[in-house]
């Protein structure tokens, strides 16, 4: 849904927060933009009191950052904060995966297969918000199999500053037949009951991830303008 499309009266604060969540990851608002909460709020067609609570909730999880009295902008991708970033997801994820196998079930299985076969269409269409939705449904399931809400939750909030790099870098990134194979490897390593074997698996491929991200950084790719 564009941003500006008109917003419901339901709820304004929660689908403020995922409009503009979801524009931060298009890069339709990009790292370094500044926000104003009335121009955002004209467009949406709103007071600004949802807009100050959804971008007081997107500060929480580092998507906008502030200054008082200077700006309040989107967040710049900054190495180092990304590579924190990235070093939790991979712990979590893996620990999401180990506690997983062991009561993970052959729906569990079938739904990363599926999954799987999802993202592989779309990389082949070129689709990068399918394939992303498509990887989403694919990790989410052994988070889902952990059932732990701590974990799903901080998960959750991560995320969204990782995907809004995949989303302009996506075939640098997981457009390969790499991430396709990896992720049969991590079913077929599921469903033979290794927990720490996948678990193991799981994290190589973040790391593998982060050596990419890494070398976009190196060469200037993932850097932007902060005077809009």
């Amino acid at each position: 849904m564009s941003l500006d499309s008109p917003v419901s009266r339901r709820l304004l604060s929660e689908e403020v927060f995922h409009r503009l969540r979801d524009s931060i990851v298009r890069g339709e608002l990009v790292p370094g933009e500044k926000v104003k909460d009335g121009e955002l709020a004209e467009r949406l067609g709103l007071s600004r009191t949802p807009v100050r609570e959804a971008l007081a909730r997107l500060t929480e999880i580092g998507l906008v950052e502030a200054k008082p009295g200077v700006y309040t902008r989107v967040t710049t991708l900054n190495r180092r904060d990304v590579e924190k970033t990235l070093a939790v997801l991979r712990s979590l994820d893996q620990l999401a995966v180990e506690t997983a196998v062991p009561v993970m079930t052959e729906r569990d299985l079938r739904l990363m297969r599926e999954a799987n076969r999802d993202f592989e269409r779309a990389v082949a269409d070129n689709d990068t918000t399918a394939a992303l939705a498509a990887d989403d449904r694919f990790h989410a399931v052994p988070l889902a199999a952990a059932d732990n809400p701590v974990l799903s939750r901080i998960v959750e909030q991560l995320h969204p500053q990782i995907h809004r790099i995949l989303y302009r870098k996506f075939s640098t990134l997981l457009g390969g037949r790499n991430t396709i194979e990896h992720h049969d490897r991590l079913v077929d390593v599921c469903a033979g009951g290794d927990a720490r074997a996948a678990g193991e698996l799981s994290g190589a491929h973040w790391s593998e991830l982060g050596g990419h991200i890494n070398r976009l950084f190196d060469t200037n790719q993932l850097t932007e303008p902060t005077d809009r």
